[in-house]
């Protein structure tokens, strides 16, 4: 039997709705309006959903700026967010929706990210979200990597699953995932159990450094990484009159991530490390007793990541110790490396090759990033199921993270139509 299915979803209207989205970024765990949106759209389409605690184990969300957590909040009640929706949030942001066909089949995962980066978007009139008139309206904040896309095209396949769930059958989860810049999200949403009935995971990316028409269905050499905060207690005294007394935290972090940038490379595959942010003092007269600093390892593997943060976390101890300083950390975010399924691979590939705008499709790429779609996808593979993480290349105006950011608007349908080929590969009725 050939199966008619209903096509509710233009190109258009997926730009639309990508643009509404850029318009109002919001940070990782803050993410109250994009949350809300999915849990408005999914449910007016008759989709059941979970948010909040329910799909976020918070004995192992990190990372959470309160201060941003807060006004997120206030500035979601100014916009009209519904009460009952934050009271459901109950402070804490991600969404899966969960669509069941009443037809017994297998459970198939998609995920997109909800929140954005903290960049400050370009003012120049010729970028595009400029000249159309959907730039951020949040200075500081910016969908500077894609997830205003993600997100819209997961919508649109809510929509067009709804429309065809006659022709389905097994079980679709949308996964929304919340602060996956700085890898914060995605241990949180696997260890909360929301994933580990789902027998195929799949999730795209757009842009990559990957040209435009070109889709690469198996990256590797994803990147395991720690985000790690370190905190630095001296002794404060005054400068001029009792220089000796003092315990220089702000020298303590100095040389702490002259220290850290000195790492030793590995011998058995790539590291990576940055001290991203140090801030130290309390005055230009006082001898300075605190200090805090963010900083990131990254490896090839789980063991040479951990081999770079145990380094860390020594020689940061070492160099609080020559200034008679105390130090501490905190795990603030973490990804892992993964190998793609050969079946799911192998049903990406299908799908790829039917999408519009796709000229090439190719096994792999190196991705020399970091990503926490892959924890979500070894949860998924340790209870029995399979995974597979899709680039979808876009020409770029602007590299990713930067003010300048921008991805051709079509690739968004080439997205949606993987998608789309993926669930009815899986889960087209065949009686």
């Amino acid at each position: 039997m050939t199966r008619q299915y209903v096509e509710p979803i233009t190109e258009a209207a997926l730009i639309k709705a990508r643009e509404e989205i850029h318009a109002w970024p919001e940070p990782g765990w803050s993410e109250f309006v994009s949350s809300a949106r999915a849990i408005e759209k999914l449910e007016s389409l008759g989709i059941r959903t979970l948010c909040g605690r329910e799909v976020i184990n918070t004995e192992f969300r990190a990372g959470a700026v309160e201060s941003q957590v807060a006004a997120a909040l206030a500035d979601a009640k100014k916009k009209g967010v519904s009460e009952a929706i934050l009271a459901r949030l109950d402070g804490v942001t991600g969404v899966v929706g969960i669509l069941e066909t009443g037809r017994p089949g297998p459970v198939i995962g998609i995920r997109a990210e909800l929140d954005c980066v903290c960049v400050t978007e370009s003012t120049d009139p010729k970028h595009r979200p400029v000249a159309g008139g959907y730039a951020s309206q949040r200075p500081g904040f910016m969908h500077a990597c894609g997830h205003d896309g993600h997100q819209a095209v997961l919508l649109a396949v809510a929509e067009w699953a709804v429309a065809n769930k006659d022709n389905l059958c097994g079980t679709i989860k949308f996964c929304f995932e919340p602060g996956e810049e700085g890898c914060r999200g995605g241990r949180p949403m696997a260890e909360s159990g929301i994933l580990d009935d789902i027998d195929f995971f799949y999730t795209i990316h757009i842009g990559c450094d990957i040209p435009g028409g070109t889709v690469v269905t198996a990256p590797e050499k994803f990147l395991c990484t720690c985000k790690v905060d370190f905190a630095f207690k001296g002794t404060p005294s005054h400068a001029g009159m009792q220089p000796e007394v003092g315990r220089n935290a702000l020298l303590a972090a100095s040389t702490a991530s002259i220290a850290l940038m000195a790492l030793p490379r590995h011998g058995e595959g790539m590291t990576r490390i940055n001290v991203g942010t140090l801030r130290a003092g309390e005055g230009r007269n006082v001898i300075a007793s605190t200090a805090y600093m963010q900083a990131e390892v990254r490896g090839e593997n789980e063991k040479i990541n951990r081999f770079m943060l145990e380094e860390a976390i020594a020689r940061v101890e070492g160099a609080a110790r020559m200034y008679g300083c105390e130090s501490s950390y905190i795990i603030q975010g973490e990804a892992s490396d993964f190998v793609a399924d050969s079946e799911a691979e192998n049903y990406a590939i299908e799908a790829a090759k039917a999408a519009p705008y796709v000229e090439k499709v190719e096994h792999t790429m190196n991705f020399n990033g970091s990503d926490d779609a892959t924890v979500m996808i070894k949860r998924v593979q340790e209870k029995g199921g399979q995974g597979a993480y899709i680039v979808v290349g876009s020409k770029l105006e602007g590299g990713h993270h930067t003010a300048g950011f921008d991805f051709e608007e079509k690739r968004l349908m080439t997205i949606f139509s993987i998608y789309r080929s993926l669930l009815i590969r899986h889960l087209e009725r065949q009686d």
